[in-house]
């Protein structure tokens, strides 16, 4: 290869480094709340960090009232395609029952800069037990924390929304908003 074919090969994969790149800072990390009528209904929580579902049962469902906090059992990550099912859980299996979509949007990490790595950031909020979100869907809006509850490894947390525009006066019910998503 001469050198005027190696610059413009190298001029191509500089161009395409940039672009991917420019795709994955714009890319959106997404959630969904899962209405799971297993044998406890319950609602389960899940965002997007770092190529999985992070997942909280939320036996209430979630509430916009920044008065209320709704208990959320950390689970098991799940790959992020779950983020789309909906269907029957057959009998027989693990949680079996009926899974719909309740709401789903993206999120961001609140307090968030653009030198932040947005992952690394989430992850570490996680890790210390005090995760702050800013959701974007069509029923959760607005600022969200997790908090840990117990000493690091439990997985007991409260989902608090925060007090913003979005918040409501009125007890929330989840089951008043079932309609999905």
């Amino acid at each position: 290869m001469n050198l005027l074919g190696y610059k413009k090969k190298a001029l191509v994969s500089r161009r395409a480094k940039t672009i991917s790149d420019k795709i994955a800072k714009d890319h959106k990390p997404i959630f969904v709340v899962q209405r799971h009528d297993a044998a406890m209904l319950h609602y389960d929580l899940r965002i997007e960090i770092g190529g999985v579902l992070k997942c909280w049962a939320i036996p209430k469902g979630p509430s916009l009232n920044a008065h209320e906090r709704r208990l959320a059992i950390m689970v098991e990550d799940q790959p992020v395609s779950y983020a789309s099912f909906k269907g029957i859980i057959p009998a027989g299996h693990y949680e079996s029952g009926n899974v719909e979509i309740w709401d789903k949007g993206t999120f961001v990490p609140a307090g968030l800069t653009l030198s932040d790595n947005r992952d690394k950031v989430l992850l570490k909020q996680i890790r210390e037990g005090n995760l702050k979100i800013v959701l974007v869907g069509k029923k959760l809006k607005g600022t969200f924390r997790l908090l840990r509850i117990r000493e690091k490894g439990d997985n007991l947390w409260l989902l608090i929304k925060g007090n913003d525009s979005f918040a409501v006066d009125y007890p929330y019910d989840s089951e008043d908003y079932r309609r999905s998503a």
